[in-house]
């Protein structure tokens, strides 16, 4: 079980998934070669072996990034497991880096490094439903 999240560009005065137009497309986040580079320098650790899904470990959580096999990249969805805040540090330094929005795709907004809710809750949610002793 994973909580997964969308990178994508949206302008910046959208505040809310509500907010877009219903016929607005995303603009690309680059070539994919530039997006890998991107990616790369934003979290070195990140193992990008496998250019369409990468892997990032931290502290208690992983991170697994889809970045498809399109070229150009249009979006990245992060899938990830675990527990820990810090592996937000992670998810907005990518996000910042390639000038994206992050969508909460369990919540389905967008959210900020102020506003990080969803990821608490998926935690309490998955603890409740899912037996971690096991």
């Amino acid at each position: 079980m994973s909580w997964d999240v969308l990178l994508l560009r949206l302008p910046a005065h959208i505040t809310s998934v509500g907010e877009v137009p219903d016929d607005y497309t995303p603009p690309p986040l680059g070539r994919r070669k530039d997006v890998l580079a991107t990616v790369s320098k934003a979290v070195p650790e990140a193992d990008l072996s496998d250019p369409s899904w990468g892997e990032l470990l931290g502290s208690g959580w992983s991170m697994e990034l889809n970045i498809g096999s399109k070229d150009p990249i249009n979006s990245i969805m992060l899938h990830i497991r675990g527990s820990g805040d810090d592996v937000l540090v992670s998810v907005f330094r990518v996000a910042a880096a390639l000038d994206c929005r992050v969508l909460d795709c369990s919540e389905g907004d967008l959210i900020t490094q102020e506003g990080t809710s969803g990821w608490r809750a998926f935690q309490e949610f998955r603890d409740r439903v899912v037996d971690l002793t096991s």
